[in-house]
């Protein structure tokens, strides 16, 4: 299951605008692509700006990198990488140590 994460790439700094198929496409110039997603807000249903490919070959992965890192789709500069795994838990990061409250109590 480990090697299966493994082989999804981050996408990063996509347009707004752009959907999953307009994704796929974009990396079906480097090889066929097993999946293409872009992470939506569900609550807004709008895009959160970044998305994960899977292709069908691993191997297409660092091509995609060297070749799509920085190429514009649907106007924007977009950011290629491999994705980091799910961690356990499924957290990913949170408030500060305090809660992130915003009240703040006045120095008497």
């Amino acid at each position: 299951m480990e090697q299966e994460q493994s082989q999804n790439l981050f996408i990063g700094s996509l347009a707004y605008a752009t959907r999953d198929d307009a994704l796929k496409a974009f990396f079906e110039t480097i090889g066929p692509v097993k999946s293409a997603r872009v992470i939506m807000d569900r609550d807004s249903d709008k895009s959160k700006g970044f998305g994960f490919v899977e292709f069908e070959n691993p191997a297409d992965n660092q091509k995609a990198i060297d070749e799509l890192n920085g190429k514009e789709l649907d106007g924007r500069p977009i950011t290629v990488n491999m994705a980091r795994p799910k961690t356990e838990g499924g957290s990913r990061g949170g408030r500060g140590g305090n809660g992130g409250g915003s009240f703040r109590r006045s120095s008497w």
